[in-house]
Formats: C-alpha cells, structure tokens, sequence
C-alpha cells in the first residue's frame, strides 16, 4: 500500500524539517516547498495528497495559494497553519475552501486528526461525485417526455397536474412513469425522486 502524501509549504525551514519528521515517522510520505510560489510550479503535477499550508510566508500568503489553486482547478485538501495572531485569516481560508485550520505550536495529535478528516472529506466528495455520475448516466436513458414526467415528480406534482402541464392525458403520464421506473430499475416513487436528486434534478 502507497503512503498517504502530504505537501508541506512553509518558509521556515525548521518547521519544514520538524513537520517532515513527525509525519514521515506516523507512515506518511513528506514533500516540502519553501513557499507558495515554489509549491505553485509543481502543483499541477502533484499526485493527489493534503497539503500543510502556511498562512503568513514572503512571496506568497497562504490565502493566496490556496486561490491560486482553486483557480487552476487543482483541488488537493489544504490545511492552514497558522500563529496565533493569524486566526482571522485562517478562518477566511476555510470560508475559502480550506478544510481545517490549526495553530502552531500544535500537538501530533491535532495535526493528525486534522489531516484524517481532510482525507475523509475529499473521500466523501469523490463518492458524492461518483454518484452523481452514475445518476446522470441512468437518466440519460429515459426520453425526453419521461425525463419531462420525472421533472414534475421531483416538484410533488401528481400525475394530474403533470398532465396538464405537459398537454397530455393523466393516463399517458402513468404510462411514462411506469415506463420511467422500469428504465431505473427502481420500486418505488422515493428511489425515482433519490436518483433524480442525485443527478442534480431539482
């Protein structure tokens, strides 16, 4: 099994050697950078893994990394580091998409915690994502009337107001929704409405 990576990016060049240290003896294999600008370079190359961030470094803030990467599409989890006097910019960095924050000097513990549930967090939006897909691929077999049906499902419509919606017969919206059902493979109406939603159907 491949050791879960973690990218470093700070100008003090203890806390570069220390942070390495402490994560390479908890099984994690370290990559440091001395700054944003250095980081940036490789950033596109990177093989997935979370990223240690300094908020207050001379070529680059923190902040301004993380925009920088969230501008190129490069959507690697980033942890703040931060002092003490620094909590207000760690804070918008989280408002920014950061996943946690957490003051230096910290405690191994904290800094692990925090990395695990970053971990966690990217998981959830890939299976989130995951899903999604295979959603929209399950609706792209239904017709255009039947995707139509579903779309007053998902608003609570009942058939009769879907009908009339669309200008057909409340028995010709039945057939499209037994039809529907079928093509999903789903029993009932809340496993429709589940995938619908899933998809991004609203």
């Amino acid at each position: 099994m491949t050791q879960p990576l973690i990218y470093v990016v700070d100008d003090d060049e203890a806390i570069r050697r220390s942070l390495s240290f402490m994560l390479k003896t908890s099984g994690f294999a370290v990559q440091s950078f001395s700054g944003g600008i250095p980081f940036l370079k490789d950033a596109a190359a990177l093989e997935q893994g979370c990223v240690l961030l300094d908020v207050r470094m001379p070529d680059m803030d923190g902040l301004e990394v993380q925009r920088e990467l969230r501008a190129r599409g490069i959507l690697l989890p980033v942890i703040i580091m931060t002092g003490h006097g620094d909590v207000g910019m760690a804070v918008a960095a989280m408002k920014a998409g950061a996943t946690d924050f957490i003051e230096k000097p910290f405690e191994k513990a904290a800094l692990l915690d925090a990395i695990a549930a970053a971990n966690a967090q990217v998981a959830m939006h890939r299976d989130a994502g995951a899903r999604r897909d295979e959603a929209q691929a399950r609706l792209n077999i239904l017709t255009d009337r039947e995707r139509e049906v579903l779309a007053g499902l998902v608003e609570g419509l009942p058939n009769k107001s879907i009908a009339y919606d669309l200008g057909i017969s409340p028995r010709t919206v039945e057939i499209h929704r037994a039809n529907l059902m079928q093509k999903l493979d789903v029993r009932s109406l809340s496993e429709a409405l589940r995938i619908a939603f899933q998809a991004g159907l609203e």
